[in-house]
């Protein structure tokens, strides 16, 4: 793979059960490119290491006043500065070949995770740790990868040294070949230390970057509240436990650097004691000391790469620590793709929410809590943040079918849909029906004013389409990005439309129509609106309520304004005290209609007392005859008791 072949058709599956099976893996998949840079170091070490024999054995021509062996040793030192220039270029072209591919191959795994997982991303990894990951650490990783072709390298190198040290001259030879393992191997008792505090360096650097993106994302907020000097604060401390564990760090590896230095030096002046003492004996000549000398001295470069591999391997293991764990999320319920490939059609049904989404209808839903509002969202696109019920389309469960099926089918665009940078065709060419055509799209978001302004802001596009968008539509507002936003998502033409809040940061006139324009253009379309204003939610065919993560209420606008209290105070935004406000305003407006009807009642009252004493005044008379009548009626019985006796 060479630069210009990237980015890579296929990135491969990547073991991400550890950091260093990560890099192992890396490794095994850029074969190709280690073993031709590792040929490439071979000549470039080897011939560096092979002056020194070159340098000795012109001294000893001059020594034996020989002309013929002396203009082959400038001949052997001309193929050898040749080999040193030829093996140096293809082996810095190799080396930065395998460091770019290799980070880009990790960079093209984290974005297709980051393409599966979508925004749960960063519900389960902190945003800060996704940005130090496909940033730093994919560069350390590739210098890793880079480094163990040139370790490699450098180590046969020093053994192929070693032993033309033995045969050339034996005495010499010996020691050299047990001081070169020395030298090697002194610095592995501290290389777990160093790679302690590289750890606990790059741990404080992930903590700040982390601070840093949080408070950058919260800017507005913390101006708003008074809070950007506590945050900067913060800011300044985790700052300096980066810089105090980075000094830390650096102290351990400067002693591994001198300890580099040192036992090199300490070795060479040994060779140089012992082999003035073997000349002057007469056991050696003066051209193999000098080669000797040199060699050793010309050693101190391959050893160097030693350092090198253990730097990269401290600093890349974290590294590729955090992609492995990044690498190894997955979806909360895993497709495994048994379903055939295909988009059911039907309703969309949350059976976690109750939420029912009719086919062909727009949809309109109002939920009290933005974050609850946007977790819905993602459970209908397929992405929920946790575990539960998949979401039902034509009675299918999203999770059953393959990952390309379910974006298919289901197309969400979230609160703040990101633009890249390019021209506005680049832009809105996305995987579309082509039933849609872009003017349509443009024309439905209201984004007449934007295309002029990018005219505008465009020296040399007469075409909007040829405009150029600055990354992340900075040179935009936030109303004329969420237009283009939404007409990227309308000629995309998905049989499900989910769109969370997509005409918040519009103007009232701007937003009713595109209320109009996105209900002809979704017209037998299945589409879901997130949204509490109420232009939108009167141009709905249905609305859902969803208060405490279920559907509560289900009608159209009016009808929920007038009978449903949670729905009028999210749609209408009333505080808690507008709201007692009203009901004590209706109070009052029930008193003032009801004290008529209390003097009424009390006339009434009045009316009945009177007709009450009119009917005691009626009935004494007719007590008084009762009486009379009970009178005589005692007499008869009495005379009858009388006759009775008589008889």
């Amino acid at each position: 793979m060479q630069i210009q072949d990237l980015p890579y058709p296929d990135p491969g599956v990547p073991d991400a059960r550890s950091g260093p099976r990560f890099l192992w893996w890396l490794g095994r998949n850029q074969l190709g490119g280690q073993l031709k840079a590792l040929a490439w170091g071979l000549l470039h070490f080897l011939s560096v290491s092979s002056l020194p024999f070159c340098v000795g054995l012109a001294v000893q021509a001059v020594v034996d006043r020989s002309g013929t062996r002396l203009a082959l040793t400038g001949l052997l030192m001309v193929l050898c500065g040749t080999g040193i220039a030829v093996g140096d270029t293809f082996l810095h072209r190799a080396a930065v070949t395998n460091w770019i591919t290799a980070a880009a191959r990790v960079q093209q795994l984290l974005a297709r995770k980051a393409s599966q997982l979508g925004s749960a991303l960063t519900r389960r990894v902190a945003a800060g740790e996704v940005v130090a990951v496909s940033t730093g650490d994919v560069e350390k990783i590739g210098w890793f990868v880079e480094a163990v072709s040139r370790f490699t390298a450098a180590a046969l190198t020093v053994v192929v040294v070693c032993v033309g040290l033995l045969v050339y001259q034996p005495a010499l030879g010996v020691v050299v070949a047990v001081g070169l393992p020395v030298l090697a191997l002194a610095v592995l008792p501290l290389l777990p230390r160093a790679t302690r505090r590289a750890d606990f360096q790059r741990e404080k650097a992930g903590r700040a970057t982390e601070l840093a993106s949080d408070t950058v994302a919260g800017l507005r907020v913390l101006r708003g509240i008074g809070g950007e000097e506590l945050f900067l604060d913060r800011f300044r401390r985790a700052s300096q436990e980066v810089r105090r564990a980075a000094v830390r760090s650096a102290r351990m590896w400067a002693l591994i650097s001198a300890i580099q230095v040192l036992l090199p030096g300490l070795l060479l002046s040994a060779v140089v004691w012992h082999g003035v003492h073997l000349a002057r004996q007469g056991r050696i000549t003066v051209g193999e000391l000098v080669t000797v000398y040199s060699a050793v001295m010309i050693l101190a470069y391959p050893l160097r790469h030693f350092e090198e591999i253990a730097m990269a391997y401290s600093f890349s293991r974290p590294s590729a620590k955090r992609a492995a764990r990044v690498l190894s999320l997955e979806r909360t319920t895993d497709a495994d793709g048994s379903r055939e490939a295909g988009v059911p059609e039907g309703d969309l049904y949350d059976p976690a929410t109750g939420l029912l989404v009719p086919t062909g209808r727009l949809t309109a839903v109002v939920c009290g809590d933005p974050d609850a509002a946007g977790r819905l969202a993602e459970r209908l696109g397929g992405h929920p943040a946790e575990a539960g019920p998949s979401v039902l389309l034509g009675g299918v469960p999203l999770d059953e079918l393959p990952l390309d099926s379910a974006r298919t089918a289901v197309l969400v665009q979230d609160k703040d849909p990101v633009l890249l940078s390019g021209s506005l065709r680049e832009l809105l060419d996305v995987p579309a029906s082509g039933d849609v055509r872009p003017g349509q799209a443009l024309a439905a978001a209201q984004c007449g004013d934007v295309l002029d302004a990018l005219v505008q802001g465009s020296l040399d596009a007469a075409d909007p389409m040829d405009a150029r968008i600055t990354e992340r539509g900075r040179s935009l507002s936030g109303g004329q990005r969420q237009r283009l936003a939404l007409a990227r998502s309308l000629i995309t033409d998905p049989q499900v439309l989910v769109l969370d809040e997509p005409t918040s940061a519009v103007d009232s006139h701007t937003e009713a129509r595109i209320a109009e324009g996105l209900r002809e253009l979704r017209e037998g379309r299945t589409t879901v609106v997130f949204t509490s204003s109420p232009l939108l939610l009167d141009r709905a065919d249905r609305v859902a309520l969803v208060h405490d993560g279920e559907v509560v209420a289900v009608g159209v606008h009016r009808q929920l304004v007038h009978t449903e209290p949670r729905y009028r105070a999210v749609v209408t935004r009333e505080t808690d005290d507008e709201q007692r406000e009203g009901e004590r305003a209706l109070r009052g407006a029930w008193d003032d209609d009801e004290a008529p009807l209390r003097d009424d009642e009390a006339a009434l009252r009045g009316d009945e007392a009177a007709l009450r004493g009119a009917w005691d005044d009626d009935e004494a008379p007719l007590r008084d005859d009762e009486a009379a009548l009970r009178g005589d009626e005692a007499a008869l019985r009495g005379a009858l008791e009388e006759i009775e006796e008589s008889a």
